[in-house]
């Protein structure tokens, strides 16, 4: 399964980006623990848990995060699997904020070949999130990613940052999560991948809504 050689360059999703003007003094903690509200078993996949090394942890440094793999129990097929990552941050100050996972793809080994925003349709309203098709030699991934939290989903960096400046200043708020779905892309069959992925990620906004404080 294609998830920890480039686990921390796409999974990790916090760095250290100064943004000036950043205060907000609100630790808002999840209501519920994220794996209460994530199911682990989704039509006949089944989720195991996995932990993030300490390098992991220390760079991306969450205050809850969730990493799962989901496989079809007896089925060894590559691409009857994904993975599932939560990373969810109580507050953001200047100098630590959640940053784009596309700023360290080139350092991983993966290279996008196309990207591209999709709008999903949830019972929360529409919901755009980040669509990329990567490749590392003879490896294909296709990976979706979005931000989440303050009571929506975002895909653009440049309106993510202008919004938590906002809410910051306005609202004393900063809590969001990142949340990113991977699924191995077999062959040239980028359409069944793409269904995988979104099926799951309509599925997981609107569960995470249910552990992000209102």
């Amino acid at each position: 399964m294609i998830v920890r050689p480039w686990l921390p360059a796409i999974a990790l999703g916090a760095g250290v980006l100064a943004t000036a003007g950043l205060r907000a003094d609100r630790r808002l903690p999840l209501r519920v623990p994220l794996p209460s509200v994530i199911r682990d078993t989704v039509d006949r996949y089944v989720g195991k848990d996995e932990a993030l090394d300490e390098g992991e942890l220390r760079v991306a440094a969450p205050n809850a995060y969730l990493l799962r793999a989901y496989t079809i129990p007896g089925d060894s097929a590559a691409d009857h699997t994904f993975t599932l990552y939560i990373g969810y941050y109580d507050h953001q100050t200047q100098g630590r904020t959640i940053h784009s996972p596309k700023n360290c793809l080139p350092g991983s080994g993966w290279e996008p070949l196309s990207s591209r925003t999709e709008v999903l349709a949830t019972a929360e309203g529409p919901a755009p999130v980040n669509r990329y098709l990567l490749q590392n030699h003879e490896q294909r991934a296709l990976v979706l990613y979005w931000y989440q939290g303050r009571g929506r989903v975002a895909s653009n960096e440049y309106l993510v940052k202008w919004q938590l400046l906002r809410d910051a200043a306005v609202r004393r708020r900063s809590d969001e999560a990142l949340v990113r779905i991977i699924v191995p892309v077999i062959g040239k069959d980028e359409d069944a991948a793409w269904k995988l992925a979104a099926a799951q990620a309509q599925r997981v906004i609107g569960e995470l809504y249910q552990a992000l404080p209102s």
